[in-house]
C-alpha cells in the first residue's frame, strides 16, 4: 500500500543519539542567539572550543553518509543524488522564507520601539535601504543577515555530497585525505565564497568546514570501524578527558583576569585566534574529543534514548530544519523582549524555556502530522439498465487509508 510506504531514511534504523544531539544542538543555539541570556550559560560554547555548529556538521555527514553511501555503493548515484539535490532545494526555500520572515520581524520591531539598533545589530539595514539591490544578494546567499549563516553552509555541503559519497564508497581514506588538503589550502591560501558586501566572505567557510562534513560521512559509510579500538582504548580515554579539561581552563580565562594571567604568554599567542570562520583545529579536535567520550559511554541501545525526559530533544532533533527555522526567529523575539521589557533573572528564564517549549510543541504536531494516514480516493464506474434499455454508468467514490 502506498500509505505504508516508507522513504529511504525511514526505512534505515534510527540511531536516537543522533536525534538527541541535534535536538540539543538547536537548543544551544536559539540560546546563543539570545544576548546577554542567563540561561545560555549552560551551552557547549561557555566551556569548550567548540558549540552546537560543529554537532550539525558532523552529524549531518555521518547521516549522509550512513543514509545513502549504501545507495551509492550499491550503483544507484543517480536516485541518491536526486534525493540529496532536493534536500538542498528544500533548505535553500526555508532559508530564503526564513529569510524573509526575519527581516520583516527585525524591521516591525525596530518601527515600533523607534529602535534603529535592531537593524544595525542584525546586519538588515542595508536591505531595508536598498531592497531592490540586495534582494539579489540574498537569492544568490552572498548576502545574509545575523545568524543565517549556517544553512547556506549545509546547502553548500549537501550539494557536493553526492560526490563526496562516490568517492567514500571507493577510495574513503584517500576522499578523506583529499578532504583534508582542501582544508589545509583553505587555510594556506584563504579560500572562501564571496559575500556581501564587497570584500567580505562566508561566515561558515565551506572550503574549511567540509572536514567536519566529509569526516562525518566517513565515519557513516563504515570508517569509525578503523577507528572504534582506538576510541575504546584507555589512551583515548585521557587523551579526550586532558583535551577538554585544557579547554575549560581556556574558555574560562575570558571571564577571569586571574586565570588568564596564569597562561603563559607564548601559549596564547599559539593558541589565539581560535577561528570559527575556518574552522579552527582547536574547536575541531575539542568535537573529537566529546564525540570519543560520547561513543563510549552512549551506546546506540542506551535507554534513556527512549525515556519521557529525553523525548523533547529527541523530537526537536527529528525536525530539524523546521525547528532551526523557528529558533532563529524565536531568538530575536526573546531578544527584543528583554530589551524593550527588562524584568531580571527570571524574566530571562522564563522566556527562554518558552522559546524551547514552542520549539518542541512544533515538533510533537509534526510528528503527530507525519503519522496521519493518507486517504486515497478509488473511482469505480457501475452500469445499471434504465426504463429506456440503455445503460447508465454512475461512478461511485470511495475514500480508504
Amino acid at each position: 500500500m502506498a500509505a505504508n510506504r516508507k522513504s529511504l531514511a525511514e526505512s534505515v534504523e534510527r540511531d536516537l543519539r543522533l536525534d538527541f544531539f541535534r535536538g540539543l544542538g538547536l537548543w544551544m543555539i536559539f540560546l546563543d542567539h539570545i544576548p546577554d541570556d542567563v540561561v545560555a550559560w549552560l551551552t557547549l560554547r561557555n566551556y569548550g572550543f567548540s558549540d552546537a555548529a560543529e554537532f550539525f556538521v558532523f552529524i549531518s555527514g555521518y547521516l549522509a553518509g550512513y543514509i545513502y553511501g549504501p545507495v551509492v555503493a550499491a550503483g544507484n548515484l543517480a536516485a541518491a543524488t536526486k534525493r540529496l539535490i532536493l534536500r538542498a532545494w528544500q533548505m535553500y526555500v526555508a532559508h530564503i522564507l526564513l529569510f524573509l520572515a526575519f527581516v520583516a520581524q527585525i524591521s516591525r520591531a525596530a518601527r515600533k520601539f523607534d529602535n534603529p539598533m535592531y537593524k544595525d545589530e542584525f546586519n538588515v539595514a542595508n536591505f531595508l535601504a536598498h531592497p531592490d539591490e540586495l534582494i539579489w544578494q540574498a537569492l544568490t546567499l552572498r548576502y545574509k543577515p545575523v545568524d543565517l549563516d549556517v544553512l547556506p553552509l549545509y546547502i553548500a555541503l549537501v550539494l557536493v555530497s553526492p560526490l563526496i559519497l562516490f568517492g567514500l564508497t571507493r577510495r574513503p581514506n584517500i576522499t578523506l585525505l583529499c578532504s583534508v588538503v582542501v582544508y589545509i589550502c583553505a587555510r594556506i591560501f584563504d579560500w572562501n565564497l564571496a559575500s556581501f558586501p564587497q570584500g567580505t566572505h562566508w561566515y561558515f567557510n565551506p572550503f574549511a568546514w567540509q572536514l567536519m562534513f566529509v569526516f562525518g560521512a566517513w565515519c557513516g559509510v563504515g570508517g569509525v570501524k578503523q577507528i572504534w579500538s582506538f576510541i575504546q582504548s584507555k589512551f583515548a580515554l585521557i587523551l579526550s578527558i586532558v583535551w577538554l579539561a585544557f579547554a575549560l581552563l581556556i574558555v574560562m580565562t575570558w571571564h577571569s583576569e586571574m586565570l588568564e594571567s596564569m597562561i603563559p604568554k607564548w601559549m596564547i599567542k599559539a593558541i589565539y585566534p581560535i577561528d570559527k570562520t575556518d574552522l579552527d583545529m582547536l574547536r575541531f579536535t575539542h568535537f573529537l574529543a566529546l564525540a570519543c567520550l560520547v561513543a563510549r559511554y552512549m551506546p546506540r541501545d542506551w535507554k534513556p534514548l527512549t525515556s519521557n525526559w529525553l523525548r523533547p530533544l529527541v523530537l526537536c532533533g527529528q525536525h530539524s530544519l523546521a525547528n532551526f527555522c523557528i529558533g532563529v526567529f524565536l531568538s530575536f523575539g526573546v531578544h527584543y523582549l528583554l530589551v524593550q521589557f527588562p524584568g531580571g533573572v527570571w524574566r530571562q528564564v522564563v522566556l527562554s524555556v518558552a522559546g524551547m517549549a514552542a520549539m518542541t510543541a512544533l515538533s510533537w504536531f509534526l510528528n503527530r502530522a507525519k503519522n496521519v494516514p493518507e486517504l486515497f480516493v478509488e473511482v469505480k464506474e457501475k452500469k445499471a439498465p434504465t426504463k429506456t434499455g440503455k445503460r447508465k454508468i454512475t461512478r461511485v467514490r470511495t475514500a480508504r487509508a
